[in-house]
């Protein structure tokens, strides 16, 4: 893996005559989590794909660079809202779906300690309809831990898992991914709070830092600072939404 890069996103976008959002200035440290919350259809998934350089439906004014100076295609992973899994492939062979698109051969070895680490090593051989949807999110978080790319985008990575399996992959994101440039976008202000080392809060009319616990990440579920860094968090965007 290369070293990581900070990566900042500076402008506005908007669909049509509608302004989506404006004067939106995200950094993501290098190395580090940022966490993105905000009311659904603000723009945070649109961020994503803006950084990825993914088409969307509106027009983006502004800039988007790495702190390195160097292209962030083929740098980065992702992972969206839906699984993405291919329906005629082996829960396995999806998890090494990557390297096969790029002409290399799959570590088998390390799919598997992956496929384990996410807890479907008895499932590794079905296909994807056969999985319920939590199985799904936790083999397509397999897959992107596949990739060992230095930028990792999120796009609500742990919603479809029970809070006890959200938890637990939780812990292995955090570990897995340590050292990376990680940007997750999320509804939970916990799983943000407990995952992130800068958490922002997107609107409108640009982005808030929200202050997080001083203890590192990733931090415990019952840790005091971040009940109350999370309980105020939620206060704040019940009253934004």
């Amino acid at each position: 893996m290369s070293a990581p890069t900070s990566i900042a996103l500076r402008g506005s976008y908007r669909i049509a005559d509608e302004m989506l959002f404006d004067g939106v200035a995200l950094t993501m440290p290098a190395g580090e989590w940022s966490c993105l919350l905000g009311r659904s259809g603000v723009g945070k998934s649109t961020i994503l794909r803006l950084i990825l350089g993914l088409e969307t439906a509106g027009q983006f004014e502004g800039t988007i660079a790495a702190g390195d100076g160097k292209p962030i295609g083929g740098r980065a992973s992702y992972m969206a809202q839906s699984d993405l899994l291919l329906p005629w492939l082996s829960l396995r062979e999806n998890v090494v779906l990557g390297v096969r698109l790029r002409g290399e051969r799959p570590d088998f070895d390390k799919a598997d300690a992956m496929i384990a680490q996410v807890g479907l090593t008895d499932d590794h051989a079905k296909k994807p309809g056969a999985l319920s949807g939590g199985m799904r999110q936790r083999a397509a978080l397999a897959r992107t831990l596949m990739e060992d790319c230095p930028i990792v985008l999120l796009d609500e990575p742990f919603s479809a898992l029970d809070a006890g399996t959200r938890a637990d992959m939780q812990d292995l994101a955090a570990r897995v991914l340590a050292g990376r440039t990680v940007l997750l976008v999320t509804h939970d202000p916990a799983e943000a709070c407990r995952l992130g080392h800068h958490v922002n809060v997107l609107s409108a009319t640009g982005i808030a830092h929200w202050p997080v616990p001083e203890s590192a990440p990733i931090r415990g579920v019952d840790d005091p600072e971040l009940l109350h860094t999370q309980a105020s968090l939620l206060s704040h965007l019940r009253g934004a939404a």
